[in-house]
């Protein structure tokens, strides 16, 4: 089941032995996972048609449509080529594992096989299939559903941790002056900017996720939250004055003309970071929580010139200062 609180994830299992569908099915309803069943192939596509499943346990060996026939299929259909299939086999011989992956399976068990073997490697390949389908085209980050699972993730080990939301100051000025392709530019810039903060923070390693447009999040240990985002503020403006033209990067600001046709100024690009807290005098056990507050903290920071961060420990508003005014 996703740690973070969305539905549980379905998992089909195709085989024709009742006894070994019945071990999978009782052992994944066990770990929260919602189970169907089906004999072998074709019955397995036709359940698809009405219920589509998260991820495909399947048999190798079935009559009528076998295991290799059905991955194929589903690799050839738009519609389920990107389900998670994982071939089970009798056999432990390196053909069948090969067949098996040639034909589109993402992971194989040879039977027999444990209880903890299968659960993990369900829950291996459910992850790398959400992580893959959520990162961002333009950063390569992951998206939401990834951010809400690592903040989960720190609740349940019940480590300190702080969660960062952060966006880019008078974004749309880029994209009304140079349009949507430079501002992409800055999108990249300040991705790679937060990568390098990331990294200069050291251990443990903190997290990266891109919300989307301008919206990045990060997930980091309490003490952590100082050094990274001095860092990325930094590191983040000084790449933001090459992406202008020299002219606009010169006088400090960019000129654009409002709906009457008047001509307005636009300071330079700044970033407006927003920290929620969850220590030991303030547990915040939800992943929405702690975004929320994270969120209202950047409305907090925007308030104020330059680039500003701004923590809410719920103990009150501390702010790490507005050191990058421009």
């Amino acid at each position: 089941m996703d740690p973070a609180g969305d539905r549980p994830d379905v998992i089909l299992v195709v085989d024709d032995d009742e006894d070994i569908a019945r071990f999978v099915e009782f052992n994944l309803r066990l770990h929260g996972y919602v189970v169907i069943h089906a004999s072998d192939g074709q019955e397995a596509l036709e359940v698809i048609e009405r219920q589509r499943p998260d991820l495909a346990v399947v048999d190798l060996m079935m009559p009528r449509v076998d295991g290799l026939e059905l991955t194929r299929r589903l690799r050839a259909d738009p519609m389920t080529a990107a389900l998670p299939v994982i071939m089970l086999t009798a056999k432990g011989l390196t053909v069948d594992k090969v067949h098996g992956l040639s034909a589109g399976a993402d992971d194989y068990l040879v039977k027999p096989f444990d209880t903890a073997e299968l659960v993990a490697r369900v829950s291996s390949t459910l992850r790398r299939n959400k992580e893959f389908r959520e990162v961002s085209p333009l950063t390569g980050l992951p998206g939401n559903s990834r951010i809400r699972r690592e903040i989960a993730d720190r609740v349940r080990v019940g480590s300190d941790y702080a969660v960062g939301y952060i966006d880019i100051d008078r974004f749309k000025s880029v994209n009304d002056r140079y349009g949507f392709v430079r501002g992409d530019d800055f999108i990249s810039a300040l991705a790679r900017s937060l990568h390098r903060a990331v990294v200069s923070a050291g251990l443990p390693p903190a997290f990266l996720g891109h919300v989307g447009g301008d919206d990045f999040v990060f997930v980091c240990t309490p003490d952590q939250v100082r050094p990274l985002t001095s860092r990325v503020s930094a590191d983040f403006e000084k790449a933001a004055d090459a992406l202008y033209d020299p002219s606009d990067a010169a006088r400090g600001y960019v000129e654009l003309k409002d709906r009457r046709g008047n001509l307005r100024r636009a300071a330079l690009v700044t970033l407006s970071i927003g920290v929620s807290v969850s220590d030991a005098d303030k547990r915040i056990t939800s992943p929405l929580e702690a975004m929320t507050i994270a969120s209202e903290m950047k409305t907090v920071a925007k308030s104020q010139p330059g680039s500003y961060v701004a923590v809410d420990r719920r103990r009150g508003v501390a702010d790490l200062g507005d050191r990058h005014v421009k």
